[in-house]
């Protein structure tokens, strides 16, 4: 009979822990092609340099949240499990083969206490996206925003209703100039001036986290949920900027700050942008106008009144400024109400003998109205380069970069869930995944040369 192999397991021999690790284990592209020494000085002024007991090495402590993220370890004891059998994260970590693992409560502490209502995380994911650019990785001239739902650690059950204020959209003031100013042109009266009104709305708010939303759309999960909106680069899909909000927040509402912000931060030169249907707002189409930037944004179909015709049978003339209908008739200007939308009146004499009255209006003073927004032109500018070649050739990129980067970080870095409670930490988990999948995608490039 042979020996157990048992018996050789309590052999001695004489090994290090660097050989134990494989020539291409994605650590060791990540040690070699990263220095991780910039966090001494994100981190340093949340340290005290002459009191208190001896600190865990920060660097080693973010390496070993970043093993977490790598390879999609959700607790912190468990990591901590993981890291003590695991020679490569040892070998990652600086750790010996027989040195103690710090304990999975030193994460807990450092996010709660120390890094707590800190932009730390933040500053990181910057810091590594400077280091992609400066490698050559980011080009910031055509970007892709979309958002993904995170399922909140919250029962969907349990939650009370209550009012909220309603946020105030950053467009208001220029819209109100708009109005005032396309009024003015078509010889009208200045609106009066209406007092401002809190507007409020009922809400299920969790009693278990209190800053998710609950969330309930088409062909998506019910239940309470955060929004992870993320923007990647065209060029090597490096991922440029993470935002989280509740899940009742509308994707159009921080995309035109968060574009800003990249703009500002990294010096972007944003040429085109690619977006879903839901950013298909007119706030958002002439904004990118006024940035000078082409937007390709999907189609958004909205479906009339069963048996009435649609919008787009009705044709508009800028010279004269008023709609044609179907049958040839002319639907004139008639105002422009305070959500900036001019309204155009047919002529009920005319439509009470139109052959085409029932597919057109269901009034009963048969009165046509159209409505057209004081930006329609900066919409209708993003639907012509939706339709262009060079904007079709964009859109496809889509499910290249944005969704392949969710995908990836839903299915190999445990962002379907959210592990932690709060905005705050659905955030720290939103970048602290970005931050693992842009230092990978780095570390490979680089070692291909």
């Amino acid at each position: 009979m042979l020996r157990p192999i048992r018996e050789k397991q309590v052999e001695l021999e004489m090994v290090s822990i660097d050989q134990l690790v494989p020539e291409d284990h994605i650590v060791r592209k990540i040690d070699e092609k990263i220095d991780f020494n910039f966090i001494y000085d994100r981190v340093k002024p949340f340290y005290c340099e002459d009191n208190g007991r001896p600190p865990i090495d920060p660097v080693m402590l973010f390496k070993m949240m970043l093993v977490g993220y790598f390879f999609g370890i959700r607790s912190e004891r468990q990591l901590e499990k993981e890291i003590q059998t695991n020679v490569a994260y040892r070998w990652f970590l600086g750790l010996n083969l027989t040195d103690k693992v710090p304990h999975h409560s030193t994460i807990s502490f450092n996010r709660h206490k120390r890094f707590n209502d800190t932009t730390v995380f933040q500053d990181i994911f910057d810091d590594i996206v400077l280091l992609a650019a400066e490698n050559g990785m980011v080009g910031g001239r055509v970007l892709f925003t979309d958002s993904t739902h995170l399922k909140a650690n919250a029962n969907k059950h349990k939650f009370v209703k209550e009012k909220v204020q309603v946020e105030t959209q950053e467009y208001i003031e220029e819209l109100d100039k708009a109005v005032e100013e396309d009024r003015k042109a078509h010889g009208k009266k200045p609106l009066r001036k209406k007092e401002k009104e809190v507007e409020e709305k009922e809400v299920k708010v969790s009693t278990t986290d209190k800053d998710s939303g609950y969330m309930y759309r088409e062909g998506k999960p019910e239940g309470f949920f955060y929004l992870d909106h993320r923007t990647t680069d065209m060029k090597y899909n490096i991922i440029t900027d993470v935002y989280v909000t509740p899940g009742n927040v509308h994707d159009s509402r921080p995309y035109l700050s968060r574009l800003d912000r990249q703009r500002e931060r990294f010096g972007f030169e944003v040429e085109a942008v690619g977006l879903d249907a839901g950013y298909l707002t007119v706030p958002i189409c002439h904004g990118l106008e006024k940035r000078n930037i082409m937007g390709v944004i999907a189609h958004r179909r909205f479906t009339p009144k069963k048996g009435l015709f649609p919008k787009w049978k009705f044709t508009y003339d800028k010279k004269t400024d008023s709609y044609t209908c179907p049958n040839g008739s002319t639907l004139t200007y008639s105002t422009t109400n305070r959500e900036g939308y001019r309204q155009y009146h047919s002529d009920p004499s005319k439509c009470r003998v139109c052959p085409f009255l029932s597919k057109c209006t269901s009034s009963r003073n048969h009165k046509k109205v159209m409505t057209r927004h004081v930006w329609e032109e900066s919409k209708e500018k993003v639907r012509e380069n939706r339709l262009s070649p060079e904007g079709k050739l964009l859109y496809k990129k889509r499910k290249e970069t944005i969704e392949r980067s969710f995908a990836d970080a839903k299915q190999l870095h445990g962002l379907r869930y959210c592990r932690l409670r709060s905005v705050k930490g659905a955030s720290e988990q939103a970048l602290m995944t970005a931050i693992a999948q842009n230092i990978k995608k780095i570390a490979n490039h680089l070692t291909r040369g």
